[in-house]
């Protein structure tokens, strides 16, 4: 199955305008509009649309709606697919944890504090552009989580069915989860309106792990 996706992103990036277009959404610091890209390879929409719907159906981006406020049609925006994270010369998710973890050797601090204060920046970067509750589960889900939201009045519950860190967190649980948990209150703290209530840990080979979030300020139900 692994060989057989693998070919399938193969072809879809042989194109060089694909592979291009690819590499836009894979770094960029946050989801692209057709627009943007359009700009970037100075093709016309159409053209470009078709490409990101090889891109989109070989796995490798994930095409989302834009949360708006303001009238007028949302745009589709496009983002690098939390699974291809480390393939194809792309960042990967052990690269981003060790990164954390090594800052918080250097610095002398606890992966949870760590954690919360890379959670504070991106959450922070992020406040404003949609509802908390929903940013926070778009987050969780680029860093590779697959969340599943149950919706209890004010409480959501986010039911993780994959641990991007299976490997290492099988060995040192406490220092994955504690940094991933600090990351969430992070978030929650940035982009405001959220409060972490707990994360119940399972076996990160079989995932299921559940958080626990709180909307301050609404009342149950206002949100669908």
């Amino acid at each position: 199955m692994v060989e057989e996706e693998l070919q399938r992103e193969a072809r879809a990036l042989g194109d060089p305008t694909r592979h291009r277009l690819f590499r836009y959404v894979a770094e960029a610091p946050g989801p692209v509009g057709v627009a943007e890209l359009t700009d970037f390879v100075q093709l016309n929409h159409n053209a470009v649309r078709q490409h990101l719907a090889v891109l989109k159906d070989a796995g490798l981006v994930v095409e989302e709606i834009e949360e708006r406020s303001r009238p007028g049609r949302p745009r589709l925006l496009y983002r690098l697919a939390p699974e291809v994270a480390g393939r194809w010369g792309t960042p990967g998710a052990y690269a981003w944890l060790a990164g954390l973890l090594s800052d918080a050797v250097r610095r002398h601090l606890e992966p949870r504090q760590v954690g919360r204060q890379e959670g504070h920046r991106r959450g922070a970067a992020l406040a404003g552009t949609g509802e908390p509750i929903r940013v926070l589960e778009a987050e969780i889900e680029r860093r590779g989580f697959r969340p599943t939201r149950v919706e209890r009045g004010r409480v959501v519950d986010f039911v993780l069915r994959r641990c991007p860190f299976a490997e290492v967190a099988g060995t040192d649980p406490d220092t994955v989860c504690q940094l991933h948990l600090g990351l969430v209150e992070g978030l929650a703290e940035g982009l405001g309106g959220l409060e972490i209530g707990k994360l119940v840990a399972k076996d990160p080979l079989r995932a299921g792990c559940r958080l626990t979030v709180r909307r301050q300020g609404v009342l149950a139900g206002a949100h669908p």
